[in-house]
């Protein structure tokens, strides 16, 4: 009996169907991060705890100048000028850097919290807004402080960005050491703001903080060397012994204390002097006992340096600030 060919047709099972499933506006709704987590991650770009370091600086700095320079107190609006102009350009340097180290900040467990490597923010956004408000420091600088401020507060953003991140960061062991230009730069800006030029103080304070800087990075360099090894950067304590890091650290603490004693005969007084002697030479000390416990072969416990750098570039700049009305 020959068999119907349409019905044997119709008897063949059908593959089912999938089921495409639309998303779920609500869930979707959901999943997308608030305006509070954007404005979050926005602010963590510029890195404030970073940028407040380098403000504690920028202060001093211009209460000196108006002491020494013109025996009067800076205006209260060339101080807030300068300090939202200064909080601006840092975290314009610090948002530009996160954008170019995108790539590097993905391996780093110190860093792979941040928006960019979260995938928080667009990386085009984050150059944008880094340039934006750099833009804006700059010009809101030069036209409510003056030029030569915001000439040196464009040079601080390219120098970090361009020289340190780009060049100096990847390629060089002292990266550190010649980064730290960057760092130092709030002291000449704020000083600038105040007199429109530079003085021998403002290149002496400059340079404290430049010495200063060596010893601070590289016992943060020596806690996260792992992390800086798997991105492939050459911080020196990828690159060389525990000892040399430390030696270098005691030469860089020896030479900073010996520099901010030169502020001294240039118009510091004993408040000033007897601050940095002490803080000084508790900063070296540190830096001994890091270079110590580094040849006994003991765990170097770099951080209690890097706390200490930190809470002596406070207490001297504090001192400064008052040592001002005494002059």
């Amino acid at each position: 009996m020959n068999e119907d060919p349409t019905q044997a047709v119709a008897d063949t099972p059908r593959p089912a169907r999938k089921r495409i499933s639309l998303p779920d506006p609500e869930a979707a709704a959901a999943a997308r991060p608030g305006w509070k987590t954007i404005v979050g991650a926005y602010v963590s770009l510029t890195k404030p705890r970073i940028v407040e370091l380098l403000l504690i600086t920028t202060i001093p700095a211009m209460l000196v100048a108006a002491r020494m320079e013109f025996d009067a107190l800076p205006s209260l609006t060339a101080v807030l000028a300068t300090l939202i102009g200064g909080a601006l350009a840092a975290g314009s340097a610090n948002a530009i850097n996160c954008y170019i180290d995108r790539d590097i900040d993905q391996l780093m467990a110190r860093t792979s919290r941040r928006p960019l490597a979260k995938h928080q923010i667009e990386p085009r956004n984050a150059l944008v807004f880094g340039l934006v408000i750099g833009a804006v420091a700059v010009l809101g600088m030069g036209l409510l402080v003056n030029w030569l401020a915001a000439l040196l507060t464009f040079g601080a953003i390219v120098y970090y960005d361009v020289v340190y991140t780009i060049w100096l960061k990847r390629t060089t062991p002292y990266n550190t050491v010649w980064g730290g230009a960057c760092g130092a730069a709030p002291v000449l800006i704020g000083w600038a703001a105040v007199t429109g030029h530079m003085s021998w103080m403002a290149w002496i304070l400059f340079a404290v903080v430049f010495l200063w800087q060596p010893p601070h990075f590289y016992v943060l360099a020596m806690k996260f060397k792992d992390d800086y090894a798997a991105a492939g950067i050459p911080m020196l304590p990828v690159v060389a012994p525990a000892k040399r890091v430390a030696v270098e650290s005691v030469v860089y603490g020896w030479a900073m204390l010996a520099v901010s004693l030169i502020a001294v005969p240039l118009g510091a007084t004993w408040l000033y002097g007897t601050v940095a002697v002490v803080a000084g030479g508790m900063f070296v000390w540190e830096c001994h006992k890091l270079l110590g416990r580094v040849n006994r072969g003991e765990d170097p416990k770099p951080m209690r340096l890097f706390h200490w750098s930190t809470s002596y570039l406070t207490l001297l700049f504090l001192a400064l600030a008052v040592d001002s009305f005494l002059m």
